[in-house]
């Protein structure tokens, strides 16, 4: 049995990354990695968001949002927070 690596990172993103579905496609592509937590558009044009997984889901999915066309990461930071229990799913949430 292999275990896994369970974190939660808030995750944000700088860049051209707000009015061109970033937060939609992270939302289904963190759902297919099976990751939880929640993403928001940040009123200084950046994208923060909560993810709770796997650490190689978290960092495949970085890797994969960077990659989708329209979207231009110019930075990431990532910072380890503590885990949320009781939350099953990933979600889009207001400023």
């Amino acid at each position: 049995m292999i275990l896994k690596s369970l974190t939660r990172e808030r995750v944000m993103f700088y860049g051209r990354v707000q009015g061109i579905g970033f937060r939609y496609r992270l939302k289904y592509a963190a759902s297919d990695r099976n990751l939880t937590g929640w993403v928001r558009n940040r009123y200084d044009g950046s994208v923060e968001a909560e993810i709770q997984g796997d650490r190689d889901a978290i960092t495949d999915l970085i890797k994969a949002m960077a990659g989708i066309r329209f979207i231009r990461i110019d930075g990431i930071k990532r910072t380890e927070i503590p885990l949320e229990e009781g939350e099953y799913h990933f979600r889009i949430e207001s400023y």
